[in-house]
């Protein structure tokens, strides 16, 4: 008897980022997965899939949005209902990875949360995972399965290659993203500069700009980070650009997280454009008319496609995603 494969793809969508679900499914050519998601009286999540998914590879795409920890319970518990509907592969596909920042200990007494997720979406039952611009690199270490890395530099270098008319540099925010800086910098053919920051240890989201450290004067300097939380750390930045000589200050990000008084602080700051994706939705009330949001849809959905058919994903982006 000749057995023949009937293997499958199935992306379910949580309810954090729906429309970014479709964009993917879209740039796939599939249906999304249908399945009923609900909330108790008292809070609790109720998942059931609405089709079989007995022996397919199914993704569950969610972003770690607000409010987080709902969003982070319904991925797993959508994960386990797979699991126990006897899914033969399950991917956790996280556009942004929730407790990202807290991925070492930095006082006494603090919990390591980034791997506290990495536990939880494995005890859930996903086999494998798919995120984009992880905080650091070392959080792919938190899982003992693979964890396809991927990267929206692509995207949004090619919007100022195509928007920038006067010499640029790139500027880093702080040392963490030094790295990130050299990337942009090979690929809009600009030098870097550097901003050294001091972060206050005992208050959240609390930072101080002291200096900058390379060539600003009368260039368009562009910003970049993996996320835009308050907006504390890249206004109080472009404003000392401002104060050094930059011509023009672009802020650019893959993260469009925007707590508390994010909008207020950019719409006030000297910030030409702030660029960001929408690996997280940015609700009518957060868009400005100096926000540009790309979308990372393609990039997902041809990572998606490779995991499907067990082809490689460093190649859709050349090695670039493997370096942090």
């Amino acid at each position: 008897m000749e057995l023949v494969s009937n293997k499958k793809m199935i992306l379910f969508s949580g309810r954090a980022n729906p429309e970014l679900a479709d964009e993917v499914a879209e740039s796939l050519d599939v249906e999304l997965g249908q399945v009923e998601l609900k909330d108790f009286a008292n809070g609790e999540i109720y998942c059931r899939f609405l089709e079989s998914v007995r022996g397919s590879d199914a993704f569950v795409m969610q972003s770690h949005f607000e409010p987080i920890n709902k969003h982070i319970m319904e991925q797993l518990i959508m994960i386990d209902a797979l699991k126990r509907a006897s899914a033969k592969r399950i991917t956790a596909v996280v556009p942004f990875f929730g407790y990202a920042r807290q991925d070492k200990k930095g006082l006494g007494r603090e919990p390591i949360t980034a791997r506290l997720i990495a536990d939880l979406l494995t005890t859930a039952g996903a086999n494998r995972v798919v995120s984009v611009d992880l905080h650091t690199g070392q959080i792919q270490g938190f899982f003992d399965y693979p964890l396809d890395h991927l990267t929206a530099l692509p995207i949004l270098t090619a919007w100022f290659q195509e928007n920038l008319d006067i010499d640029a540099t790139v500027v880093s925010p702080d040392a963490g993203r030094v790295k990130v800086a050299e990337r942009w910098g090979r690929h809009v053919d600009a030098p870097i500069a550097i901003m050294h920051k001091k972060r206050a240890r005992t208050t959240a989201n609390a930072t101080e700009m002291l200096e900058v450290v390379g060539e600003v004067k009368d260039r368009a300097c562009i910003l970049v980070d993996d996320m835009i939380d308050t907006a504390g750390t890249i206004t109080q930045a472009a404003e000392l650009l401002k104060e050094r000589g930059a011509a023009e200050v672009y802020a650019t990000a893959t993260h469009a997280v925007l707590s508390g008084p994010a909008i207020d602080r950019l719409k006030n700051s000297p910030i030409e454009k702030v660029v960001v994706t929408n690996t997280l939705p940015v609700p009518d009330g957060n868009r400005i008319d100096k926000m540009e949001i790309l979308s990372v849809a393609p990039v997902i959905a041809d990572a998606l496609t490779a995991v499907f058919e067990d082809a490689s994903v460093s190649e859709i982006f050349q090695g670039e995603n493997e370096q942090m």
